[in-house]
C-alpha cells in the first residue's frame, strides 16, 4: 500500500508538473507573441508613418520652392535670360536634388535652364509642361527620356525623377510658360537612411518599401524587388488611410511582420498616395519567444523529474498527517464542529494546521474589509468617480505605457458654467444629483483606458490616450464632444436645468521634460483663460 501511494505521488507530481510546463509554454507563449507583435508592429507602423510624413513633407517643400520662385519678376514679360538661368542655376546649387530645372514659354519652348541642358528644345508633349499649364502638377516617380543622356550618371543605374511644375501667370493674370523641374529620386534613399538605419540597428531583417498608387509599383526597396508589383493585401490595408501592422503571409513564402502607413499628403500638397511598407521576417520577430518556449520546456521536464523522486520519497513521510488534516477539512466542509488538528511529529505541518485555522476564520472577514477600504480609498462617495488618489496611481501607469508605445498623453481640466447658480437656486440636493449626471456624461465620452476623476467640488480632470502626431487635434475633438453633451438640459427631480463646460488642456509628451504634475498645472491655467475668455470653450495652454 505504501509502495503504491509512493508511486502514485511521483506520478502525479511529474505528469502536474509536466502538464503544468505545457500549459506555462503555451500561455507564455501565446501572450509573447502577442507582446512581440504589438511592440514590434507598433515599432514598424510608426516608423512607416514617419517615413511618410517625410516623404510628403519633402515634396510639399519643394512645390513650395518652385511655386515662390516663378513668381518672381525676372519671368516676367519681357524675360530677362541671362537672370533666369542665374536662378535656376542658384537653385540647382542649394538644392543639389534639382537635377534640373527649366522656364518653358507657353508653346513648351526650353527658354532657360540649369547648365543649359535641353535649352531651345520643345517638351509640349511632355506631361511636366501639358500639367504645369492647368496648375500645380506634382507627379509619380518615372524614367527620364530626355534628360537620361544629358544628365551626369557616375553610377550608371536608370535614372528617376519626380516632377514639379507651375504656372508661370503674367502681371495681367496671362500665362506666360511654365516653370518645371524634375528631382532626382535618390533623395528618397536619404530619407530612408534616417528612418531605417536606426530601426536596422534595433530589429534585424528589417525591408523597407515605398509603392506607387499606379500599378502597385515597388518606387523604393531592395534592389531586386524595384519596379516590381506588392501583393494587394497590405497595400489595401494602407490605401485605408490608417496607419498601422498586420501579419502577412506571403504565398509559399515566409511570413512578415509588418507595419505601413499612407502617404496622404501635407499642408496643401496632397500627396501622390505613396504607401509605406516597413517589414520584418517573422522568424526573427518571435526567434525570442520560440527560445522562451524550448527553455520552458526543458526546465519544465527537467523539473518534473527532479519533483517525481522528491515526491516519491517524501510522499510515505508526509503523507499520514496531511491525512489527517485532510479528513477533518472534509468534516468542516460537511458542517461539523472541528477543528483542524495538529501534528507534533512535523514542525511544518504544524504551522501548516495552525495557519489553516486562522485562514478559515479570518479569510473572509479580511477580504471584505480590504476590498471596502481600497474602494473608499480611490473613488469619490458622491459620484462614484475616481478620486485624485486614483488619479495619480492611474497617471504612473499610464505614464510608463505611453512612454513604451510612443504616444502622448492629454489632460482635460473642466469646470461647469452655471454649477454655483444651481447650487444656490435649487440646494445642495440638486447641486449633488447634477453632478452624479454630469459624471455619467464625462464618462460616455471617453473609452475604456481613459479616466474620468473629480477633484472636488464642480472640477473635473481627464486623461485621454492622444497619439504623437495629432495629440492637440484629438484631445479638441473629445472636449468639443464634452462640451456639446454638457450643454444638453439635464432633468432633476422635475427641474429642468442647464450648465456649461469650461476646459483647459494641455499635453503631456514623453521627451517634452515636464512632468504630469506640471502638464495638470497647464491644464489649470488654461482652464482659467477658457473662463475669462468667455466660458464654454476649450483652451490649450500655450507653454505646454
Amino acid at each position: 500500500m505504501s509502495l503504491n501511494l509512493r508511486t502514485l505521488f511521483s506520478t502525479a507530481f511529474a505528469v502536474i508538473i509536466i502538464l503544468l510546463t505545457a500549459l506555462l509554454s503555451y500561455v507564455i507563449g501565446n501572450r509573447s507573441t502577442q507582446s512581440v507583435e504589438v511592440s514590434i508592429g507598433s515599432s514598424l507602423a510608426e516608423e512607416a508613418y514617419q517615413m511618410s510624413e517625410k516623404l510628403d513633407h519633402f515634396m510639399w517643400s519643394r512645390s513650395g520652392e518652385v511655386e515662390v520662385l516663378s513668381k518672381l519678376d525676372a519671368f516676367q514679360e519681357p524675360v530677362d535670360a541671362s537672370e533666369v538661368s542665374g536662378l535656376l542655376d542658384q537653385l540647382k546649387k542649394s538644392l543639389p536634388v534639382f537635377t534640373w530645372v527649366g522656364f518653358l514659354d507657353n508653346k513648351g519652348n526650353v527658354l532657360s535652364s540649369t547648365d543649359h541642358i535641353l535649352q531651345g528644345t520643345n517638351i509640349s508633349q511632355r506631361p511636366v509642361f501639358q500639367e504645369g499649364l492647368k496648375g500645380t502638377f506634382i507627379g509619380d516617380v518615372h524614367d527620364a527620356v530626355l534628360l537620361s543622356k544629358l544628365l551626369p550618371n557616375p553610377s550608371g543605374e536608370a535614372l528617376q525623377f519626380v516632377d514639379v511644375s507651375v504656372p508661370v501667370t503674367g502681371k495681367q493674370g496671362q500665362i506666360n510658360g511654365v516653370l518645371a523641374a524634375h528631382l532626382s529620386w535618390e533623395w528618397s534613399r536619404e530619407v530612408e537612411a534616417s528612418i531605417v538605419t536606426p530601426l536596422k540597428e534595433r530589429l534585424k531583417g528589417v525591408e523597407v518599401f515605398v509603392v506607387s498608387r499606379k500599378d502597385d509599383t515597388i518606387l523604393l526597396g531592395p534592389k531586386a524587388l524595384v519596379g516590381k508589383r506588392m501583393p494587394n493585401e497590405v497595400l489595401q490595408k494602407a490605401r485605408s488611410g490608417n496607419s498601422s501592422w498586420i501579419i502577412e503571409q506571403e504565398q509559399n513564402q515566409d511570413s512578415y511582420l509588418t507595419g505601413y502607413a499612407y502617404g496622404d499628403g501635407y499642408m496643401n500638397y496632397p500627396g501622390l498616395g505613396w504607401s509605406v511598407i516597413i517589414r520584418q521576417p517573422a522568424e526573427i520577430a518571435f526567434a525570442s519567444v520560440h527560445q522562451l518556449e524550448r527553455f520552458i520546456l526543458i526546465s519544465g521536464l527537467i523539473t518534473a523529474a527532479v519533483f517525481a523522486i522528491i515526491g516519491w520519497l517524501l510522499a510515505g513521510w508526509i503523507s499520514r498527517p496531511l491525512g489527517d488534516i485532510t479528513r477533518t477539512a472534509d468534516l468542516l466542509s460537511s458542517g461539523a464542529d472541528v477543528e483542524i488538528p495538529s501534528s507534533t511529529r512535523f514542525k511544518d505541518v504544524a504551522i501548516l494546521s495552525e495557519s489553516l485555522r486562522n485562514l478559515v476564520n479570518n479569510l473572509t472577514k479580511t477580504e471584505s474589509k480590504l476590498s471596502y477600504m481600497s474602494d473608499m480609498a480611490l473613488h469619490d462617495k458622491l459620484t462614484g468617480l475616481p478620486n485624485r488618489a486614483a488619479l495619480d496611481e492611474f497617471l504612473a501607469h499610464a505614464v510608463s505605457k505611453a512612454k513604451q508605445n510612443r504616444t502622448t498623453l492629454s489632460f482635460l481640466y473642466l469646470d461647469l458654467d452655471g454649477f454655483k447658480k444651481v447650487n444656490d437656486t435649487f440646494g445642495h440636493a440638486i447641486g449633488d444629483a447634477l453632478l452624479q449626471e454630469i459624471a455619467f456624461r464625462l464618462m460616455d465620452c471617453t473609452r475604456d483606458n481613459e479616466i474620468v476623476a473629480r477633484l472636488g467640488g464642480d472640477e473635473f480632470v481627464i486623461i485621454l490616450n492622444t497619439s504623437a502626431g495629432k495629440p492637440m487635434q484629438e484631445a479638441e475633438i473629445v472636449a468639443s464632444r464634452i462640451i456639446s453633451k454638457i450643454n444638453l438640459p439635464i432633468m432633476i427631480r422635475g427641474e429642468d436645468l442647464h450648465v456649461g463646460c469650461s476646459v483647459g488642456a494641455a499635453v503631456w509628451t514623453p521627451d517634452g521634460g515636464s512632468d504630469t504634475i506640471e502638464t495638470l498645472r497647464l491644464a489649470d491655467e488654461a482652464l482659467y483663460i477658457s473662463k475669462r475668455s468667455g466660458k464654454n470653450r476649450i483652451t490649450f495652454e500655450a507653454a505646454s
